[in-house]
């Protein structure tokens, strides 16, 4: 029977579907992009935020039509939102045959399965259930980078955050299971491997009683066939002096370090739950500037928290003004029921959030096409992504890109360059936020 299987949400995400298509390949299903031939949809949402929440429901109320053609046999809802509102769902929307929680994607098949007979159920197993690694998995990237999800959960606790309630705490993933199963994806022509989870930074606390990233990041620099290994969610207090060495001295690893800091005010990052302050986020920026000189660092903050004033405000701006960071996103605050911060006082209006989140943007715009145009005359290695129809132009991303969230270096070449081929690139002007070069030397695969 052919499967839709529709990935909603983060990386992280993104890696439980993969896994879900493995294990459904195993049990010989075919799979489809095309809803109108699908018999089995399975849905893997998200709600983080309501905008995602939002997209969720949406999909699901739009697969669900398809129930009334009689071509969709069964309709499957994993992932965060079915996590969290599992009766709610199959009391809402009658097509839905089952819901799969966040522990138990292992049980695709089986709900699967049950649904086809008339008996899907709510299949959720415990969140404190120890993550596995190395599971068959489909990649959907293209083949040539993949996520690699390093551990499960949070135990950060932020007032403004779900995550704990819809994915249990911290949960590392064994090392020598995440070993294996980035060995099998270079096999599969992986390149670029890049680490994902709540928090990489505290990879290993649970398991070994001792921050394990930087011996993970060895091991996995020593695997053939891997050329760039890339670290997100790192959490500004758990980078450590061992960290910045492995990253300063394999090369394998990309100088890139994705920071989220949330906020520049110290009365907001407390309100918030936040370990850090405004001053300890300046100290390890500065630090890893300081050991890493080409390090690209990204960050994310939150506006209209609730309780945020003007001068809360301008704190923020002030920061993003003094420490420049290359990349940078920002959200609006989001209300999620069951947390604290939805129920304090002092909660901010949509329009203020949004005017707030608008102005760091065209602070952060400035910063950044200043530094696209710094870049003009270097060289650098980049990593093919795909090709511009009728061009001779090649979609390309550098160490400091991560997989869309980051810009583009677009490559004036007449050469036959395949996906996850690396050349090297003189940059020869900016646009915005991507760069444009052209190939300054024999490329390299």
């Amino acid at each position: 029977m052919k499967i839709l299987l529709v990935s909603l949400g983060c990386d992280k995400n993104l890696v439980d579907s993969e896994v879900m298509l493995g294990m459904l390949a195993e049990k010989g299903y075919t799979f489809t992009d095309d809803e109108t031939e699908a018999e089995i949809v399975v849905v893997n949402t998200c709600c983080f935020i309501n905008d995602a929440k939002e997209e969720s429901v949406n999909t699901l109320l739009e697969m669900a039509e398809l129930k009334k053609t009689g071509q969709l046999k069964a309709l499957i809802v994993a992932g965060c939102l079915a996590q969290r509102y599992q009766k709610e769902i199959r009391e809402e929307i009658e097509e839905v045959d089952a819901v799969v929680g966040t522990s138990s994607i292992d049980d695709i098949a089986k709900a699967i399965e049950e649904s086809l007979e008339g008996k899907g159920k709510e299949y959720l197993q415990p969140l404190d259930k120890r993550p596995a690694g190395n599971q068959k998995r489909l990649v959907s990237t293209g083949g040539h980078y993949a996520y690699l999800k390093i551990a499960e959960g949070c135990d950060k606790h932020c007032s403004y955050c779900i995550i704990p309630k819809i994915r249990g705490g911290y949960r590392s993933v064994p090392m020598e299971d995440l070993v294996a199963e980035a060995q099998e994806l270079a096999k599969e022509g992986v390149k670029e491997l890049i680490l994902v989870a709540q928090e990489t930074t505290l990879y290993g606390k649970d398991l070994y009683g001792r921050k394990a990233l930087p011996e993970l990041l060895e091991k996995l620099c020593r695997i053939e066939g891997l050329y760039w290994i890339r670290i997100l969610y790192c959490y500004p207090e758990e980078i450590t002096d061992e960290l910045i060495r492995v990253m300063k001295n394999e090369e394998k690893i990309c100088h890139y370090l994705d920071i989220p800091i949330q906020h520049g005010s110290d009365r907001i990052l407390k309100r918030m739950g936040r370990r850090t302050d405004s001053a300890e986020i300046r100290a390890i920026v500065n630090k890893l500037r300081e050991n890493i000189p080409d390090i690209c660092l990204r960050t994310t903050l939150i506006t209209g928290f609730p309780g945020e004033t003007q001068e809360d405000y301008e704190e923020t701006v002030k920061l993003v003004e003094e420490l420049e960071f290359d990349r940078l996103g920002v959200f609006t605050y989001s209300p999620e029921e069951g947390t604290p911060a939805a129920d304090m006082p002092e909660q901010i209006e949509e329009g203020v959030k949004e005017e707030r989140r608008d102005a760091v943007m065209e602070l952060q715009q400035e910063i950044a096409y200043e530094a696209a145009e710094e870049m003009t005359g270097k060289c650098l290695y980049a990593m093919i992504e795909g090709k511009v129809a009728d061009e001779d132009v090649y979609v390309a991303r550098t160490y400091k890109d991560a997989p869309n969230v980051d810009g583009y270096l677009f490559v004036d070449t007449e050469r036959q360059l395949m996906s996850g081929d690396f050349v090297k690139v003189r940059v020869t002007d900016s646009y915005e936020y991507d760069l444009i070069g052209e190939i300054c030397d024999e490329f390299t695969e």
